[in-house]
């Protein structure tokens, strides 16, 4: 009775085309990943910041639960809802206000695609370096909540790095407008941080001033074979070194996965032989033809590549990062289980051979199709054991897990906790950590109403 009342009171107050019931509200996907449907009493569809204020204010007041939609394209099930929350969703709030060329900025709402983004800076000569497989459905808030990474974190950051300021609503509908548009300002806390990675669990983003670069005037794309997994890292800083700055992706596959995106029924055909252990695809942006041919070649000459090709038009560009993009190939292994887990370098051989001894161990039979952004040491990895279910999964999840604890390694590099990891967040949080989250928790939103019990209870 007091949700359908907040509902009411919802209506009242925006109207009622703004606010979706029954059918409306159910018939909708839960995620571009997932077969079932939003479960919620309302879906509040915002078309301004002040419609955001006045839902939080109305839903603060009762102590109801609220969550924020953007693209639903996560993956760690932080966009989650009950049958008695309600929904704030960002949809309408699609605009780009602005972009200025002179100070390379751009302001957004924050239900603005991120390839409309990446589009929009394109025509005007710039570029918004954030990129991620699901550019086409993703919106800046979700990217901006979760702290996304993607495919150029190694050279331009997390999206923390390219936000330069923020308007987000508090739990009571405070409107905190920190549009800040420079680079420098120290003047007292940057409060943009408190909700960028926060999930939606202190505030909700309704715009954002984005910092936008220099759009490259080339872009290179390589894809090697490796024979070893200590010349990996090897590899990695002989390429950073011989491109002077321009290396923007160093994305590792397994062997495993390549092969896996390159066989049918995948639509990939594979450009180097299936045989060897470890293929790279790597991007270099604004590099001149002879350094990239020049650090190939050096690379080749000592041993660190097997084999190689190299991309010759943008048609081939994209052919070789269609294999990478590919992961719905692992869906043919299903039920299977996604990981996005983080640490250096240097322990990856080791962890990737621990997980998978546990996964045999444990199972006997199993798959674990590994590849990542391993330049900023972040590995996904797509666990099948053949059946699914709540235990199979925990018990999958401890096998890749536990290992992290002991290598100070991350449970969640780029996806954010969400329901998915909570149980684990203390295996990269000490206790510590985790009590003054709360305390900032607590401080900003007091009744628990914004996404209620995501990252932690």
């Amino acid at each position: 009775m007091e949700v359908q009342q907040c509902v009411a009171a919802l209506v009242e107050a925006l109207g009622a085309e703004n606010v979706l019931t029954g059918d409306d509200v159910t018939s909708r996907s839960a995620g571009i990943w997932r077969r079932d449907t939003i479960q919620a009493a309302a879906i509040v569809r915002a078309r301004n910041t002040q419609d955001v204020s006045q839902a939080l204010a109305i839903c603060n007041a009762r102590g109801q639960r609220v969550v924020a939609h953007g693209g639903l394209t996560g993956l760690v099930h932080g966009g989650d809802t009950t049958p008695d929350d309600i929904v704030i969703s960002l949809e309408r709030m699609n605009r780009i206000e602005e972009i200025d060329p002179v100070d390379r900025t751009a302001v957004v709402q924050s239900g603005a695609v991120l390839q409309t983004i990446q589009e929009a800076a394109d025509a005007h000569g710039l570029m918004f370096p954030l990129d991620l497989g699901g550019r086409g459905s993703c919106t800046i808030g979700g990217n901006i909540s979760t702290n996304a990474g993607g495919n150029r974190v190694i050279r331009y950051g997390m999206t923390r790095d390219m936000v330069l300021g923020i308007e987000a609503v508090l739990a009571d509908g405070t409107v905190v407008s920190s549009l800040n548009r420079m680079i420098k300002n120290n003047a007292g806390y940057d409060l943009k941080h408190l909700f960028i990675g926060s999930e939606g669990s202190l505030g909700i983003v309704t715009r954002a001033v984005l910092r936008l670069r220099e759009k490259p005037g080339s872009q290179a794309t390589l894809f090697v074979a490796v024979d070893e997994f200590p010349k990996l890292g090897q590899l990695l800083k002989a390429m950073d070194a011989g491109l002077g700055g321009t290396l923007s992706a160093f994305e590792v596959m397994w062997n495993n996965f390549y092969t896996l995106v390159t066989t049918p029924p995948a639509k990939s055909q594979p450009p180097l032989a299936q045989s060897y252990p470890y293929y790279v695809l790597i991007e270099a942006m604004g590099a001149s033809e002879a350094a990239v041919q020049e650090t190939l070649e050096k690379a080749y000459e000592s041993g660190l590549v097997a084999d190689a090709v190299v991309a010759q038009s943008e048609a081939q560009r994209l052919q070789l990062w269609g294999m990478r993009d590919d992961v719905e190939q692992t869906f043919r292994y299903a039920p299977s289980f996604t990981f996005d887990v983080s640490m250096r370098i240097s322990r990856m051989e080791a962890y990737i051979n621990e997980v998978n001894q546990r996964l045999a161990a444990r199972f006997g039979t199993f798959t674990n199709f590994t590849f990542g952004h391993m330049g900023d040491g972040n590995l996904h990895l797509v666990v099948g054991v053949g059946k699914g279910g709540a235990q199979t999964r925990e018990a999958v999840e401890g096998c890749v897990y536990e290992p992290l604890a002991d290598i100070g390694g991350s449970v969640s590099a780029e996806h954010g906790v969400g329901l998915e990891k909570k149980p684990y967040l203390g295996i990269s949080r000490d206790k510590d950590e985790i009590a003054l989250m709360r305390r900032i928790k607590q401080a900003l939103d007091p009744r628990g109403i914004l996404n209620a019990g995501k990252v932690f209870d």
